[in-house]
């Protein structure tokens, strides 16, 4: 992404009654932390930076170019080149956070089955992790920013004011997925997204670069039993716990 990397569709709300904290939310596929992370971000007025969005958009790049997972260098290459927008979600996105590839529009695209499937072998490239997670970090340098992904904790925002790590079980998350693909028009089987969700937690967790890992400092909440609105609900007292307490500390707005 280089100088045309992912930016932000919109501006990020400068008058918020909250103050700037990093929020890193991290942990497995299906868990639901882009939904709640983005209906967080907004109940905030920070910044959603969607990192899952930012590599299933590399790995829509690769398909299209027809590039395979040992021509790393040329992935992290057409990625950096290219022009990677995200937008707020509308009514025509399903809540999902838009995503434009060079003024096309690939929101959807990018969430099929075929993306999902390569989308974590080709996130454990490291030449597109350096090209990614470089720009992570510059989206979230203001402070008042959500990210959410695998190792937000843990390598793209190690100090992050909160860390959250959003759990569920395989079987939920696996029936999640089978919702998802079926509004999209796709048929699955519930046996076969189960056994593809826990063959990539096992890939996700021992991969080389940048593994799934729960930061040592991380709150861990599961999401089986919860709503999203409860699960928001729960993050949202835990920010303003940790504002609260840097105040206390501060003396001042964090």
């Amino acid at each position: 992404m280089g100088d045309k990397s992912a930016k932000s569709g919109e501006s990020q709300t400068e008058a918020t009654q909250f103050g700037a904290l990093q929020i890193a939310i991290d942990g497995p596929a299906g868990a639901g932390k882009s939904t709640v992370a983005r209906r967080l971000a907004e109940s905030l007025g920070y910044l959603y930076i969607d990192t899952g969005a930012m590599y299933r958009t590399a790995t829509w790049l690769a398909r299209k170019h027809n590039l395979s997972l040992s021509q790393a260098d040329e992935i992290a290459q057409l990625a950096a080149g290219s022009d990677i927008v995200l937008k707020p979600a509308d009514e025509t996105s399903e809540g999902r956070i838009r995503v434009f590839v060079n003024g096309e529009e690939v929101t959807m695209a990018i969430r099929t089955r075929e993306i999902t499937e390569w989308a974590s072998p080709v996130s454990a490239l490291a030449p597109l992790r350096t090209v990614l997670v470089k720009k992570q970090q510059q989206l979230a340098s203001s402070g008042a920013a959500v990210l959410d992904g695998r190792d937000i904790g843990t390598v793209v925002l190690p100090n992050a004011g909160l860390k959250i790590f959003l759990t569920a079980s395989p079987d939920v998350r696996a029936r999640r997925c089978l919702i998802d693909l079926e509004r999209q028009g796709e048929k699955a089987n519930f046996d076969e997204l189960l056994k593809a969700i826990n063959e990539r937690d096992h890939r996700d967790s021992t991969r080389d670069v940048s593994p799934l890992t729960k930061a040592d400092d991380a709150i861990e909440v599961s999401t089986d039993n919860l709503s999203i609105d409860q699960v928001v609900d729960k993050l949202m007292s835990l920010v303003k716990s940790r504002l609260q307490q840097s105040t206390s500390k501060s003396g001042s707005p964090a």
